[in-house]
């Protein structure tokens, strides 16, 4: 498999840089500026984007995230509409890998097979479902992966060493590493752990590691960025949508507060290898 997920990583690690992945729910606040905002993130320095797939009952996501779901459910937003974001970003950037993060319900519900091909017709290049355990691969994962799209897998600070393999047997792309017990938006508590972390998850796996949650500010991304193939930064960026609405509503500052903060974290990685 070569996708452009693979291909993205391939460069950085020539350019000796780590990933910035960002992440935005498709539809927050509205369609319009969600496509706004989705198109300035390459600019702004994402190498990855994960877009957000919003769901009604999420199980992972933390307050900032799920009330950027519930502004894109309210302002309309669908899997087939989300899928159409990417199909619109993919008409001036080929070359941005874009991972679809979200939960297998509305899935499940569109249906796999319609999905996968749906997905791919969009212009998708991964996905991260993280309801779907390794005992479920024949569910979603061995499809996706037979159709050319990597599927990510989640990994935790309680996924020992006996159970890392199954997680790992069908991850491609790069591997997630949640920093934390918990649910998204929390601190990361130690830095040095979240190292050992990934070196230990290294020494099963060739894949990219990237480390997602509590990841909040360019210092931040320096430090996990100095152990890790990449960061994954999502609640902040969410966060920064929602502060910048007035009544509820997109004003003139949302699509640059996203974009500032994605260069701001950008030049955090920058130091990371410095």
């Amino acid at each position: 498999m070569n996708t452009r997920i693979d291909r993205r990583f391939a460069e950085l690690k020539a350019q000796n840089r780590p990933a910035l992945a960002a992440y935005v729910m498709g539809g927050d606040p509205d369609l319009a500026t969600s496509q706004a905002i989705l198109n300035a993130l390459p600019q702004a320095g994402a190498d990855i984007i994960e877009l957000g797939l919003p769901f009604s009952d999420p199980m992972a996501d933390g307050v900032a995230i799920q009330m950027g779901a519930q502004r894109a459910l309210k302002a309309g937003q669908t899997l087939l509409g989300v899928l159409g974001m990417v199909e619109e970003f993919r008409r001036k950037d080929d070359t941005t890998p874009i991972v679809l993060m979200g939960y297998y319900n509305p899935i499940y519900i569109f249906g796999v097979e319609r999905f996968i091909a749906a997905a791919k017709q969009a212009g998708i290049d991964g996905l991260i479902i993280v309801d779907l355990p390794a005992e479920e691969d024949d569910e979603l994962c061995i499809p996706a992966l037979e159709a050319g799209l990597n599927f990510i897998r989640l990994t935790t600070p309680t996924t020992d060493d006996k159970r890392l393999p199954t997680v790992l047997a069908n991850t491609s792309g790069f591997v997630y590493y949640v920093s934390m017990t918990g649910i998204t938006g929390g601190a990361i508590k130690s830095r040095g752990a979240v190292g050992e972390a990934v070196q230990r998850i290294k020494a099963h796996t060739e894949l990219p590691v990237i480390v997602g949650f509590g990841i909040k500010t360019a210092d931040d991304a320096a430090e996990i960025g100095r152990h890790a193939d990449g960061i994954a930064v999502g609640t902040v960026l969410v966060n920064a949508v929602a502060t910048s609405l007035e009544d509820g509503k997109a004003t003139d500052k949302t699509v640059g507060a996203v974009r500032d903060l994605v260069a701001e974290l950008a030049g955090g990685l920058q130091r990371a290898r410095s």
